[in-house]
């Protein structure tokens, strides 16, 4: 029976950094403040005139085509998970296609905010264990300072830019790939994080530009709260679904959003902080690109059969968790 398994991995980081330092004199805050509450000491920010989420993904399918010897032409699909599109159309999927010269294939958006990875990548696994399509990239890429207000304290310090993208392939080796996921999606969420403006129900006028209506939205303790929750939840569920232990787990790679969140899902799912792959220090909250670029960041660590379990949860609100048998 055919599964699906990561084949290549690569991510991009643009070269502009803005640290906790730098932020300070920007809004009132400072490194004691923001490094104690999220764990955050920099991220990266992609300043180039003209350049949005596409450029990242571009450049990230471009380092793994090049490290992996990929033709890109024999890649069926690309899937990009963004929340930051470079345009409310085209998809961003396929300015990504054009930009990296991928000539046959076909490719779309999703959305779902900084569960996008899990979320596009059991999409690719459906493809594969189809039949449908051989070679699937997934790419999640996030221009998050697109949509941040750098004079609001509260949601500035978290979010950098990045992309990470993956080559998904059939394997018919029993166990590897792609093994479960459990998805999640509930809209009452929808309030307590979100862009207001810019959509039908708000269109973009000067009073909603004026009003501040285009930046991202979040009520700290609600998101903060229910992250913990549904990470976790989602977490046990597929843990137990496949009769995981946490001494059989190699390594938790949650969403990188805040370290707080990070800890409190491991110590209450029992699994040791040295388990739990964490990059957040460095780089921030990217969203859909989060999980993508820790594991990249840390693939050298990781060896075949490495069971692994991928937890998000985002905007929507949408989280899940995914069991992933390394096979890289």
């Amino acid at each position: 029976m055919l599964s699906a398994r990561i084949s290549a991995i690569a991510s991009y980081l643009p070269d502009d950094i803005l640290d906790n330092e730098m932020l300070s004199k920007m809004v009132d805050t400072n490194d004691e403040w923001i490094t104690t509450r999220v764990g955050i000491k920099e991220r990266r920010i992609l300043k180039m005139d003209g350049a949005g989420s596409s450029y990242l993904g571009i450049k990230a399918i471009e380092k793994m085509a090049a490290a992996y010897n990929i033709d890109l032409d024999t890649v069926d699909l690309v899937i990009c998970a963004t929340s930051n599109p470079d345009y409310r159309f085209p998809s961003t999927a396929s300015v990504i296609i054009e930009g990296a010269k991928i000539k046959n294939c076909y490719g779309y958006d999703i959305q779902a905010a900084c569960a996008g990875f899990i979320v596009a990548l059991q999409d690719a696994n459906a493809y594969i264990r189809s039949g449908l399509y051989k070679k699937v990239i997934v790419v999640c890429t996030e221009k998050m300072s697109s949509m941040i207000n750098y004079q609001d304290r509260a949601t500035c310090p978290l979010f950098g830019d990045g992309a990470a993208c993956v080559l998904v392939e059939p394997t018919e080796e029993e166990g590897m790939g792609v093994r479960d996921a459990v998805l999640h999606v509930d809209g009452r969420g929808r309030d307590h994080l979100l862009m207001e403006g810019g959509g039908s129900v708000m269109p973009t006028t000067p009073e909603t530009v004026a009003a501040g209506k285009h930046f991202l939205f979040q009520d700290g303790r609600n998101v903060y709260k229910n992250a913990v929750t549904d990470m976790l939840t989602s977490s046990m569920a597929i843990m137990e679904r496949n009769n995981l232990s946490a001494d059989e787990i190699a390594y938790l790679i949650p969403h990188q959003a805040n370290l707080r969140i990070i800890e409190a899902v491991a110590s209450r799912a029992k699994i040791p902080m040295e388990k739990v792959l964490v990059n957040i220090q460095h780089v921030g909250n990217t969203s859909a690109a989060s999980i993508p670029i820790c594991l990249d960041e840390y693939k050298d660590s990781l060896h075949k059969g490495d069971k692994l379990v991928l937890t998000a949860f985002g905007a929507g609100f949408t989280w899940g968790a995914m069991y992933l048998v390394w096979d890289l």
